[in-house]
């Protein structure tokens, strides 16, 4: 069995040991068997909105020798998951706004206990502004590279509460690119879709100031790259 790659390994160190896991979007379910046959999670659900990677899934599943921990299941989002069968939910590999919209369609979503583990490979910035729009909290946030891409993934919680965040959060969450180069590759990043988008809009221009002045990198408008300060 193929081993999980950093993003996935980022996302696993997220999961709290003994929960129930909820792996949606799952493909190969190389996660759940990672978590599974670690010790880490006692079961998992193994999901997929699509039958060919739910079949690859289970033959993972099935190769490893974790039928009796592991279910896959056919599900859009977690429509096909009940409350009581997850702890933890990882929703990996999926946009901003496709992972806001699966948490917002669940009918669970605001249950306290439980934990969301969200990888989005792109807007970011969209969905750390959903979750705080919402109730949720960002308890955790860390970033890895995998195959020469640089990679986020925040743990969530539903508290109830929206508490004022300045415009930047959505773009820095609870990341620090002063201490940790990873981090500064990927608000770099940010910056500099935000330096292509100020070109037709003066407010991205504006931002990006902001978000350069707060991590403490130089933009250079010729090459279109940037360097810390």
């Amino acid at each position: 069995m193929n081993h999980p790659d950093n993003r996935l390994r980022l996302c696993a160190s997220f999961v709290r040991r003994g929960a129930r896991l909820a792996d949606i979007g799952t493909d190969h379910a190389y996660l759940p068997v990672w978590l599974c046959r670690s010790g880490i999670c006692p079961s998992a659900i193994a999901a997929d909105i699509n039958p060919e990677p739910l079949r690859r899934g289970a033959m993972t599943v099935a190769a490893a020798g974790l039928c009796d921990m592991i279910t896959t299941r056919l599900s859009n989002g977690l429509q096909a998951i009940s409350a009581d069968e997850a702890d933890d939910i990882v929703i990996a590999g999926m946009g901003g706004e496709l992972i806001a919209g699966i948490i917002s369609d669940c009918a669970f979503s605001h249950d306290r206990t439980k934990h969301w583990i969200l990888q989005p490979m792109t807007k970011s910035e969209t969905l750390i502004a959903w979750l705080c729009d919402n109730g949720y909290v960002i308890l955790r946030q860390d970033c890895c590279v995998a195959a020469n891409k640089c990679y986020t993934v925040i743990l969530a919680a539903y508290t109830g509460e929206s508490p004022p965040r300045d415009t930047l959060y959505p773009y820095l969450g609870e990341l620090c690119p002063r201490e940790n180069n990873t981090h500064l590759r990927f608000v770099r990043a940010h910056l500099e879709r935000l330096r292509k988008q100020a070109i037709g809009n003066p407010r991205f221009a504006a931002l990006a100031d902001a978000l350069q002045k707060e991590t403490g990198v130089l933009y250079d408008n010729h090459t279109g790259h940037s360097e810390l300060l």
